[in-house]
């Protein structure tokens, strides 16, 4: 399979989204540390920082290698499951999810076609942990769009980090069943030490546009999410 160039590639998709815009220094620790973190969990292919009131991830963060992306494509999904390392009045279930008010679904954050290149790859992202309320059209119709373009731009460069970080406020709703807090908003930044950056911010909220979205819709100044 042929791929095109780094530039051809930027240049084709739109053009907002040239290859630099002069970027800013940025690792996952800036995000995910003690101090914005109740606790820290090292998945092994990905990190999250967990929020025990919110009872959800406030960031997740990894590395994508191109080669690994397209290696595989398991089409049999795990079942989701709670995290056991995190104690269990602040830790979530699959089914704290069903009927939910919001129309919510299990999102993910590490999303599930970044990290089906293995078995254990693939059952890592299904931790309920990695997974926060999403509007259901957004996680399914918008929301997906930034994933992908994750798995196109690893696979361009090479590898691509992301941190996906996800917004709450003191009057953020919370599910009845389970006190799960419903996220403002969420985001997704890729960056790389070349120079590399992109980032996307999405309000989850039912009222938002769905016909019609692009990717481009979405585009933030990364300082923006520091």
């Amino acid at each position: 399979m042929k791929f095109l160039s780094v530039t051809a590639f930027c240049l084709m998709v739109w053009s907002l989204l040239v290859c630099n815009q002069g970027a800013f220094a940025t690792e996952s620790s800036d995000y995910i540390n003690a101090h914005n973190c109740d606790q820290v969990l090292d998945k092994g292919f990905y990190q999250i920082c967990y929020d025990y009131s919110d009872k959800g991830a406030k960031y997740v963060a990894y590395t994508l290698d191109g080669k690994n992306v397209n290696a595989r494509d398991i089409k049999k999904r795990p079942r989701f499951y709670p995290d056991r390392a995190i104690p269990s009045q602040y830790r979530t279930t699959s089914s704290d999810y069903t009927k939910n008010e919001f129309h919510a679904d299990r999102g993910h954050l590490a999303p599930d076609a970044s990290f089906d290149y293995s078995e254990q790859s693939l059952h890592s992202v299904y931790s309920m942990a990695n997974i926060i309320p999403q509007y259901s059209l957004i996680n399914r119709k918008t929301w997906v769009k930034a994933e992908r373009f994750e798995r196109q731009i690893a696979t361009k460069l090479g590898r691509v980090s992301v941190i996906n970080g996800v917004v709450y406020s003191a009057s953020s709703k919370r599910m009845r069943k389970s006190g799960i807090a419903y996220p403002d908003a969420y985001w997704k930044m890729l960056y790389d030490n070349k120079g590399f950056e992109r980032c996307f911010y999405y309000r989850n909220d039912s009222h938002e546009k769905i016909k019609g979205d692009k990717l481009k819709d979405h585009v933030v100044a990364c300082k923006t999410l520091l």
